[in-house]
Order: C-alpha cells, then structure tokens, then sequence
C-alpha cells in the first residue's frame, strides 16, 4: 500500500486502488477504540445527465435521484432493513447526499466492527428496487422535501444559489421536487447504480486502530466481482461566469431575519484549489470572523447577533463564498461588509493580523485529527474533489501574505456578490 505521512501532525495514511478501480484509504490511528467507516460513490445531486459507459446512451435523469437512490439502498430482498440491522448491533450508522457524492457509514466502539461491515459491504452491493417499494419511498421523500420547504435556513441557502448561479444544478435541492421525484422508477434507479456505484466510482475510507494489511485483506473479502467499465462521461451546461441576480428575499416563520451573503468564485484550479481554500478562510476570519474589527463593530451596535457563519464551498463543478449569519438590518450588515472589502483592498492585509488568524485557523486543522469520524469523512470528501487531506497541513505554510493578497482581490469582486435574505412573515 502507498502511505502517506503527515509529519507535522504524525498522523499516516495508507492508500490502496484496487483492480477493480475501487480507492481504499486506511487510517490507522493507534489507542483509540473508536472506528469510523464511509464508504461513498462519486454521485451526487449535480450529476442528472450522464452517458453510461456500458452503452453509450444519454441518460438524463429527474432531480433527486442521487437522495432518492440513497434512501432505498437500505431496504433489502429478505424484507430487513440494513440501516436497523446496524443499529441493533450498536453501532451508530447513517448515510447521506451532497452535490457531489453519496456515502454510507457507521462508527462503533464495540467488537462489532466486522459484524456491521458484512452488512454496510452487503448492502451497498445490492440493491433492490421494486415498483411498489419505489412508490412507498416517493411519499416519505416528498415529506421530507415539504419539510426542508418551510426550513429557513435551507430556503436561504436555496435562494443564495439561485442568485449566484444560472443553470448549474447546484442550485437545486438535493432531494428534487416532489413533481421530479413522481419520475423515478427501478429503471433509472438500476441505470444510476449500475453506473455510478460502480468500485472504480468509489471511494471506502476507514479510520481506527487498525493494521492496515489486514483490514485491508478483509474488504477485499467482502467484495463482489465487477466487470471493469469505462469512464463515466458526465454532461454540465455552461455557467456563465456572472451571477443570476443581486438579491432574493422571502418571508417565513423566523423571529429575526437571517441572511447570507455569496460570492461566486470560477471554477477551481486543482493544482491551487488547497492553498486558495487556506487563504480565503484566514481572509474571511479576518474580514468578519469574531476577532475582526467589522465584527466587533456590528455586535457592540446590535446590528449582528451572533458570529457569522463562514464557509467556502466548492467541487470540480462549482466554488463559492457564504457568508451568513441573524441581523435585524441585513442591509447594513452588506453595506459594511462591502465597504470592508473595499477597505482591505485600499490598505493591503495587516501582517499581524493575518498571522494571528492564520495560527488560529491552522489549530482548528489539526484539532479534526482528533476525530475518527472528521477524519474519515474530510478524506472521503477531499479523494472526490482530487485532494489529499493531509495538503491542508502540510502546504499551510506557503500561504503568504501576498499571495493572500491576490486571492483577495481576485476573489472578493463587488460584481459577483449577492445577498438572500429571509424576514419574519
């Protein structure tokens, strides 16, 4: 197996792809008697038109089905369900959706770890669709979308990508509508397994105390025999690189309004996507994180309830800044947050300043190392997006001053701002 070895942190990582394509990373964290699995699909909500590999046809497929596809992997032929087998081993198990890939996991503490990874390994394998289990699910998804419908925070969230993106499905709920997912039926959901869950699409992450030789020996066990496949070629409309609209706004049952602010970013380069990653979250700590100037400011005057959120999300299709947070005058908080923008690109970055936050931002990277589940989960999602979790560590140093600079001013653009705000109803 290749390791890796992250010095600063001592922490080591082995890497093995398997003939079938599939990639297993192995974690091996000795003196902890937690273990963490996720075993994920490069398949998330953004890809609803692909051509299958075995046959050369287009597929384009409604919105949801990548959650839809998620929720019935579950349910098995016996009538069992896995994720209740899991459960009553003790073992605490889930499974989600992003817009770039679906995964399926448990932690334990238990002896029952090769127990629950028999059944995670089995049911992941195989699927099972019927028409009227495929019916059962539509209505248990439709309340689930009713539900997220009247969630103001996910309506926010909706309504900021819908201002900074034309056509990119990323500005879609995750989980479709309810007319979309009325579309689903076993043949799209077999269509989308057969393609996208296939091991050389997929990536299984373990951490724990472990010998990584054999765990490894063991997953190789519980494999099932695939054909090989070819490259899974995936269909994206063009995004324009302007943003669909400045701001968006709804009312709803919140007691104050929330807000959020975004910045549409190009699509990243993968060469620099980790070093431009560091530099904008120490740039965001300091332009409104809760040591910044702007952010003292607006909480003394009332005008900002709470530490802001910040994040900077982004795949190989989609980048962008968000920045939100409560505020009975939103608009202030854009107006001072814009101004602030223009401030630091009038007087340049303060170096200690900078270096404070970059220190505080670097001890928040190593404090996910003390995470089975952190751990697992950053690296599943890093493989998808072509990153190795430990470049975080070991390439923070190179983020300069200057070079935090220019991301700045490259980023950080009036013209590619918008702001969604949700009121009291």
């Amino acid at each position: 197996m290749k390791i890796i070895e992250s010095t600063k942190i001592k922490e080591k990582a082995y890497f093995e792809k398997l003939e079938n394509g599939l990639n297993i990373i192995i974690i091996s964290k000795a003196n902890t008697n937690k273990k963490y699995v996720i075993w994920g699909t490069n398949f998330g909500s953004i890809d609803n038109r692909f051509i299958m590999p075995q046959t050369n046809e287009e597929v384009f497929i409604p919105d949801g089905v990548a959650h839809f596809l998620e929720h019935k992997m579950f349910e098995q032929e016996n009538g069992t369900n896995s994720l209740d087998v899991l459960m009553a081993l003790g073992l605490d198990a889930n499974a989600y959706t992003t817009n770039d890939h679906t995964a399926y996991l448990f932690e334990c503490s238990s002896d029952k770890f090769y127990e629950g990874l028999d059944e995670l390994m089995d049911y992941v394998q195989n699927p099972y669709f019927t028409n009227e289990n495929v019916e059962k699910e539509k209505g248990i998804i439709g309340q689930e979308i009713m539900m997220y419908d009247d969630d103001p925070g996910f309506k926010l969230y909706l309504n900021t990508m819908d201002c900074l993106y034309h056509k990119n499905p990323v500005k879609l709920d995750i989980a479709g509508t309810i007319e979309s997912i009325s579309k689903i039926d076993p043949d799209v959901l077999y269509k989308c397994y057969n393609t996208f869950y296939h091991p050389s699409n997929m990536t299984l992450v373990v951490c724990g105390d472990f010998k990584p030789e054999d765990l490894l020996e063991e997953i190789k066990k519980r494999l099932q025999p695939k054909e090989n496949q070819g490259e899974i070629k995936r269909i994206y409309e063009a995004e324009e690189e302007s943003i669909n609209q400045k701001s968006k706004e709804a009312n709803m049952e919140v007691s104050t309004p929330i807000f959020m602010i975004g910045i549409k970013d190009k699509l990243p380069d993968s060469e620099e996507i980790v070093k431009k990653h560091i530099a904008i979250e120490v740039l965001l700590g300091m332009l409104i994180g809760k040591s910044s100037d702007l952010y003292k400011e607006l909480y003394n005057s009332g005008d900002l309830l709470a530490e802001p959120d910040l994040d900077y999300e982004f795949s190989k299709q989609y980048a962008h800044i968000l920045v939100g947070g409560q505020s009975k005058n939103p608009e202030k908080i854009y107006e001072k947050f814009k101004a602030e923008v223009s401030k630091f690109k009038q007087n340049g970055l303060d170096n200690e300043h900078f270096e404070r936050i970059k220190r505080k931002i670097y001890g928040d990277y190593v404090v996910e190392y003390n995470s089975v589940a952190e751990i697992a989960r950053m690296f599943l999602a890093d493989s998808f997006k072509g990153i190795n979790s430990f470049d975080y560590i070991e390439k923070f140093n190179t983020v300069t001053k200057e070079y935090a600079e220019q991301i700045f001013n490259e980023v950080f653009s009036e013209d590619k701002m918008a702001i969604s705000i949700i009121r009291p109803k």
